[in-house]
């Protein structure tokens, strides 16, 4: 009988759709873990996770299972591997787990619970597999619930009932903010019902405008944190584990590392979010426009840390409205960020379009149309640029705007990603102070302050207009803020809003922005999901919608 083993983590960022490029990272990490008797990986590894309808396509799933095939003949001369894949049996696809040893497949094990809330869709793809038993490995019964399987108690359950002596747990949990924390009280909650030990392992990496965050783990029988590993990027791990007398496992205190909390893992995710999904895409770099405001300015930055400055081209383009203040911060930035920033005037393109558009718009007052009009001017500049020299546009707007509309359809909203697009307002600026004084783990860019103090401390404008303000057509942002994330993340009611002390006029006002801006936010590009409810897979409300009743 087995009483020592020594079980590699391997947390890696795979990408979706690219077997060949997933097995070459699991290959590396298992020569790179080849003291381990077993290597575990993050859910869904070889096909990479979510990869959404793609596992529908049966040549798909049939080229995973083949190149587990072949991975597995490594295992002859190596550690085994626990693998997930999308699993056909009998016609059924299934969220798999596959344990490699001796040359071959020597088992496979289905995922029981299929989340089908918030970002999952995993019901659409998926059928739900049996309740599972332990696998026997070199005498050692293990269980292997599958992500979702831990946020309630029946598999593990069964798995304790049926023998289980450990709990390996592959998982490609997404991060939002406080997730940590949620992933943790799950995990120490089947440990306590189970007295079962855990290794939690997590994928890292961006994938469309899901994050993984890594931080993966692993927690004795007696609720204690023997290893951490890192956030935000690729980390490995062995860890060494004995059976007592009693027949319980223990693990030996292994590294814990610091994972970024707050507004540094807020900020990680924007980053890692952005990096990935340029990088996996095979964009050269990204190109901006840099206003002088707060939201350009943080975007470029997150540009910066994550491709760094080589990668990234900033644009002025000014118009009559926009102040020597916006000038003059625009370059300050830039040059801090050290990017390439040329100026681009939109004065021609505004002249043009208005003496095109002038019989057309004979007799009428000057108002918003022409307001947009410079938006746009702007939009069609970045989007020249971006066809003639093959960087992505990045675009800038805020949770605040994209929630109730402040934004221009083909003008600021233009572009392929947009970093901030679920960080509101309110968490931007605290983003750009913290910025200022930190350098975030991965980052590309300068250890030092990143933007001008005035860009933070000044009042925001779109200079769309003359001495033009953001608070002249919404609520102060402190306010709007708090009523959104009353309305959006809590789905609260207008009632139970105004009761928390809120304005009734301006929480209906705001209500009503929010409702009539859907048709905006669908056309938005993507951004990483960092709240509990993103404008995306989270939140999804019809466009053509006739309930209009404020509850």
């Amino acid at each position: 009988m087995t009483d020592q083993l020594v079980i590699g983590i391997a947390q890696i960022n795979p990408v979706v759709g690219d077997i060949l490029g997933n097995v070459k990272k699991v290959r590396a990490a298992w020569e790179r873990l080849g003291e381990a008797d077993l290597i575990i990986y993050p859910e869904l590894v070889i096909s990479g996770y979510p990869a959404e309808d793609l596992v529908m396509k049966p040549a798909f799933a049939e080229e995973c299972r083949a190149a587990v095939e072949r991975l597995a003949v490594d295992t002859v001369n190596g550690p085994a591997m626990l693998v997930g894949l999308p699993w056909l049996e009998n016609s059924q696809l299934y969220n798999a787990v596959a344990l490699l040893d001796a040359g071959q497949i020597s088992a496979v094990r289905y995922k029981v619970d299929l989340p089908n809330y918030d970002v999952f869709d995993e019901k659409r793809v998926f059928a739900a597999g049996p309740m599972p038993g332990p696998i026997n490995f070199r005498d050692v019964r293990i269980g292997v619930p599958i992500c979702e399987d831990i946020w309630s108690p029946d598999v593990v359950e069964c798995l304790e009932e049926s023998g289980a002596e450990l709990l390996l747990v592959p998982n490609s949990s997404p991060f939002e903010l406080g997730k940590a924390e949620v992933r943790l009280n799950h995990v120490v909650a089947r440990v306590t019902e189970s007295n079962l030990p855990l290794v939690y392992v997590n994928q890292v990496g961006g994938q469309d405008e899901l994050v993984f965050d890594g931080a993966s783990f692993v927690i004795d029988g007696h609720r204690k944190l023997r290893a951490q590993l890192s956030g935000w990027e690729e980390d490995f791990a062995l860890t060494r584990w004995q059976r007592d007398q009693n027949g319980s496992w223990s693990c030996a205190q292994g590294t814990v590392a610091k994972v970024p909390e707050g507004l540094a893992s807020i900020y990680q995710a924007a980053m890692l979010g952005l990096r990935d999904y340029v990088n996996k895409n095979g964009f050269p770099g990204v190109i901006l426009g840099l206003s002088g405001g707060i939201d350009s300015a943080l975007s470029a930055a997150l540009a910066v840390d994550a491709l760094g400055a080589d990668r990234v081209r900033c644009v002025m383009m000014p118009s009559p409205y926009t102040s020597q203040e916006s000038l003059e911060d625009a370059a300050a930035c830039a040059a801090m960020l050290g990017i390439e920033y040329e100026s681009i005037s939109i004065g021609p393109a505004m002249q043009a379009f208005d003496a095109m558009l002038k019989d057309a718009f004979l007799g009428t007052e000057v108002g918003v149309t022409e307001e947009n009009i410079q938006s746009r001017s702007r939009g069609l500049t970045l989007m020249a640029l971006s066809n003639k020299f093959g960087d992505m546009v990045l675009s800038t707007g805020n949770k605040s705007e994209m929630a109730v509309g402040y934004a221009t359809l083909y003008g600021d909203m233009c572009g392929g990603y947009n970093a901030i697009k679920d960080i509101y307002k309110t968490t931007v600026f605290q983003l750009s102070d913290w910025r200022n004084q930190y350098v975030p783990l991965g980052g590309k860019g300068s250890p030092g302050a990143v933007m001008p103090e005035r860009i933070i401390s000044k009042p925001p404008s779109a200079e769309l207009r003359p001495d033009q303000k953001d608070e002249d057509s919404l609520p102060p942002y402190d306010e709007l803020d708090g009523i959104l994330q009353a309305l959006v993340e809590d789905e609260r009611s207008v009632a139970d809003v105004v009761a928390a002390g809120y304005n009734e006029e301006t929480v209906r006002r705001v209500w009503r922005l929010l409702d009539l801006s859907e048709y905006k936010r669908r056309q938005a590009p993507p951004g990483p999901k960092i709240t509990r409810k993103n404008f995306g897979k989270d939140r999804r409300y019809p466009i053509t919608n006739g309930f209009r009743r404020q509850i």
